[in-house]
């Protein structure tokens, strides 16, 4: 049977009544889920995992499935409308999303979140259908060097993320990176920067710096227009709800830029969403007629992160399913599901499975179609928050923070640490500096410190490891490139300056 064939089968599968309705409750779930800070898909199928367990498995995967792609849907509406990320590759979609909502076209970036997504699902769909044995082989030849110079490439970014000042973006990373070294050293089991506190063994929880930072800081900025009655500008009229032509045709590079890059960052075994949502809008603002603009509010920077985003789930898959080897966290709680079940996810998953893997594929088709047709509608009400005056969106933004953090831990000391980051997201407001960078040497700093110390291990000790492996070598001279590149355009400038 050819692929036509089987994607046949896995039509008929996805389509039965009982399979549609659990890919539905699946993305309608995902999709409040990712509406909600701080609980997150992978929460979320750990705790509806026992529920499966008597139900048919391909039905259980579906659904599971559903809420995994859904919430990354729903992610981006608190970015966009109250600059509120509920995990961590949604912090890139707050640059310009929430740009245009304050300049009256948050609809439209609810709308443009909406396509991008879709487009992105759909190419992640085919790429798992088409080249995931081939993807998983390269995915092989991936070890702690390679991840190494891949998170250096993604921190090489903040060069592309600066704004007006490459200096204070670099300060806010390494503040980031600081930050992701407190905790207990996972190779000596001492602790670091913990000043004697318990709670901090743990380390300190993404969520909790970044609505503190992005949200918290916003609010405790607009608290000082004292006659400000709403946070953002109303979109009046249809029209300024959705996307125009033109907007979809500035973003037609953005949504294969997004998609590509997305999906290829996601076949890779632990880099996740987040670096990939980083690195597209890096490319994306690298290869714009107006750079200038990001982070002002442009469309495409909203498209690219939101289309990675979403492509990294098919991406995620394919080790999952064809090695075995879970992509994140979700896909580790789903690997679990599959083992519970009796299944073996390996080379022989699709063709021992064959109705469970490509009713898998087919119901990621049909449910990207229900979050398209769920999600467009759902924008001129998502849109009427802003209707609400600043008296009431704001203890709503402050109370949504709060529950949001509370619930990931359950710890009052997190609540604590939220407002001691809402004061540092308000001073770097105040003075300038650009909050993302922090949040990427967060989120890369921990990944990276473990591959290069794990890179060290392998070698001996011998640092040239990380230049003699072609792949890490050739991504790490892509670093170089991209942190010297300003150096020489600012060396050029001064030229221009002295001789004229």
């Amino acid at each position: 049977m050819d692929i036509l064939g089987y994607l046949a089968h896995g039509f008929a599968v996805a389509l039965a009544p009982a399979n549609l309705l659990w890919c539905f409750a699946g993305c309608l779930l995902g999709t409040v889920i990712g509406v909600l800070p701080g609980l997150g898909p992978a929460a979320t199928i750990a705790m509806l995992l026992p529920l499966t367990f008597k139900m048919d498995p391909t039905g259980a995967l579906i659904m599971l499935g559903g809420i995994y792609y859904g919430s990354k849907y729903g992610g981006s509406t608190t970015s966009i409308l109250l600059n509120v990320p509920g995990e961590s590759a949604s912090v890139v979609t707050c640059l310009d999303g929430y740009q245009m909502a304050k300049r009256g076209r948050a609809g439209a970036a609810l709308g443009i979140a909406a396509i991008s997504s879709f487009v992105a699902g759909t190419v992640g769909v085919v790429g798992l259908m088409l080249v995931a044995p081939p993807l998983a082989k390269f995915a092989l030849a991936f070890s702690s060097p390679e991840y190494f110079a891949l998170m250096c490439l993604g921190l090489a970014m903040v060069v592309l993320l600066a704004g007006r000042s490459l200096l204070k973006a670099l300060l806010a990373m390494l503040v980031g990176l600081w930050i992701a070294g407190v905790g207990t050293d996972l190779f000596t089991s001492t602790s670091r920067f913990t000043f004697g506190s318990a709670e901090l063994l743990d380390g300190v929880d993404f969520v909790v710096v970044a609505i503190g930072v992005f949200a918290l800081g916003e609010v405790l900025g607009n608290l000082e227009d004292r006659h400000a009655q709403a946070m953002l500008p109303v979109p009046k009229g249809l029209r300024n709800l959705m996307p125009t032509w033109q907007d979809l045709k500035d973003c037609r590079f953005a949504f294969v830029n997004g998609s590509v890059v997305g999906f290829i960052i996601g076949v890779l075994p632990g880099a996740g969403s987040t670096i990939a949502s980083f690195i597209s809008y890096g490319i994306e603002k690298a290869v714009s007629r107006h750079p200038e603009k990001f982070g002002t509010g442009v469309p495409e920077g909203v498209a690219a992160p939101e289309g990675a985003n979403n492509s990294e789930t098919g991406g995620a898959l394919v080790p999952m399913l064809t090695l075995g080897i879970p992509g994140s966290g979700t896909t580790a709680i789903l690997l679990a599901a599959l083992i519970l079940w009796g299944l073996k996810p390996g080379p022989l998953m699709i063709q021992d499975n064959p109705a469970l893997f490509w009713g898998l594929v087919a119901s990621m088709y049909v449910g990207n179609v229900m979050l398209l047709v769920l999600n467009l509608p759902l924008v001129p009400v998502f849109a009427q928050i802003l209707r609400l005056p600043a008296y009431v969106l704001f203890p709503v933004i402050f109370g949504l923070s709060i529950v949001g953090v509370y619930s990931v831990s359950g710890s009052l000391f997190d609540v604590w640490m939220l407002a001691g980051f809402g004061l540092v997201g308000y001073a770097m407001r105040r003075f300038e500096y650009p909050a993302a960078p922090l949040i990427l040497g967060l989120v890369l700093g921990d990944s990276m410190e473990r591959a290069l110390r794990q890179s060290l291990m392998m070698s001996q000790g011998d640092i040239s490891i990380l230049v003699s492996r072609p792949i890490s070598a050739t991504m790490l001279a892509l670093t170089a490139v991209i942190l010297i590149g300003p150096l020489f355009r600012r060396a050029n400038e001064w030229r221009v300056k002295a001789i004229s």
